[in-house]
């Protein structure tokens, strides 16, 4: 690969880091935290709904998260052909 491709593989490895970061930081610290009370004022099956993200929610998302990255990830594999044939 040359420097040029290599340069922009890890480019749009950042940009979906980025991306997939800042869903998990609004996920975990601004459902969980900052948007609590807010959220609270809604319920999923007789919880408020900044307690269910706090506790349930987020561990949902991350392992969503997950997957959308390998997913991502093996896109960008193909299309730069570094992909494990």
């Amino acid at each position: 690969m040359s420097t040029t491709d290599l340069k922009a593989y890890w480019r749009k490895n950042v940009r979906y880091l980025i991306i997939l970061l800042t869903i998990w930081f609004l996920v975990s610290y601004g459902a969980g935290i900052l948007f609590v009370d807010m959220l609270n004022k809604i319920t999923i099956g007789g919880f408020k709904l900044g307690f269910w993200f706090a506790q349930q929610g987020a561990i949902y998302v991350f392992v969503i998260l997950i997957f959308v990255y390998v997913n991502w990830m093996n896109k960008l594999d193909r299309e730069f052909d570094v992909d494990e044939k």
